[in-house]
């Protein structure tokens, strides 16, 4: 036993190690040391606070607020987060989040920094939906599992129906929201865009009889690009939206109420990617380099071509 958790110090200080110095290579202006420094910096903030998510979420149970596990252990590595990586998600229209319960939040899914978007918007009383599959991972399935995630099996139709038919039970009984990455993949888009939404989001609300909340974030490539292996600090605007009711809806309404979602949603991505550059591009304006030559100081300014950030 004491030479596993010696192997476990060992590759733990190895592990910081590395970290450190990939950040100091990025203060030096290395954008690749940037992406693996907060990269590494990011999987050990995950890996803390699902590991105390655990315990939390047992306690929790203990004590009988076991459906807050999730709102708990997300705001604790929105915080861990911030400090360790610099990304940060503002948040606007959190009254709403507030005020509706149960509901089904759907949100835009563009890549693994969503966790960190969920730990900060993450209302009391939800849960998240995920792929079976997470569950056999070791530290965060065991935290998702216990917190309460609705695990669905996309290969399977009939025990994804009846994954939802639960969950709408629970939703009904409890008040618990639910949300749901309506693309139900990444996109990695590094344009204000997405993917076709699945419908199961909507088959959930109008079963359980509970409105949708858009959740809209901001395309973000600018802060990280995984595939140019772009990952900076920076800030990233999110819009919650007014809730959409379903009371009156069918099943034969799940088309057309999952049509208009995306387009409402799509229309928000657009104007939230322009306000984040346009409040990029003044953050740089202001940022002056000044280069002294002899007795003249020259001030020097960069920006930020939206255009070339999309492409």
């Amino acid at each position: 036993m004491s030479t596993i958790l010696s192997y476990l110090l060992y590759f733990l200080l190895a592990y910081l190690l590395l970290t450190f110095t990939l950040f100091f290579l990025s203060y030096l202006g290395s954008k690749s040391a940037s992406f693996f420094a907060r990269l590494l910096a990011s999987y050990l903030a995950l890996v803390v606070a699902t590991g105390c998510g655990v315990f939390v979420s047992i306690i929790l149970q203990l004590v009988g607020f076991g459906r807050s596990s999730q709102w708990a252990v997300g705001r604790a590595f929105a915080w861990m987060m911030a400090w360790a990586v610099g990304v940060r998600f503002v948040v606007e229209g959190k009254e709403v989040l507030k005020a509706t319960r149960p509901a089904v939040f759907v949100g835009n899914h563009q890549s693994e920094l969503d966790v960190l978007m969920l730990g900060t918007i993450f209302p009391k009383h939800c849960a998240v939906t995920a792929k079976k599959s997470l569950r056999r991972v070791p530290i965060l399935g065991w935290f998702m599992a216990l917190s309460g995630t609705v695990f669905i099996d996309r290969t399977n139709r009939r025990t994804a129906v009846a994954a939802f038919d639960g969950a709408a039970a629970e939703m009904q009984k409890y008040k618990q929201s639910v949300f749901i990455f309506a693309e139900g993949t990444r996109s990695y888009f590094d344009k204000p865009d997405m993917l076709p939404f699945k419908k199961g989001a909507f088959h959930l609300a109008i079963q359980a009889k509970v409105p949708i909340v858009p959740v809209v974030v901001a395309n973000y490539s600018y802060v990280l690009n995984v595939r140019k292996w772009i990952f900076g600090s920076g800030t990233i605007p999110v819009k919650v939206l007014p809730p959409i009711p379903t009371a009156h809806l069918t099943a034969d309404d799940v088309e057309e109420l999952t049509r208009t979602t995306r387009e409402i949603m799509l229309k928000e991505i657009v104007k939230l990617t322009e306000k984040a550059l346009r409040d990029l591009n003044g953050a740089t304006y202001h940022r002056k380099a000044i280069n002294v030559v002899g007795s003249a100081s020259v001030a020097k300014t960069t920006s930020v071509d939206a255009k070339r950030i999309w492409e």
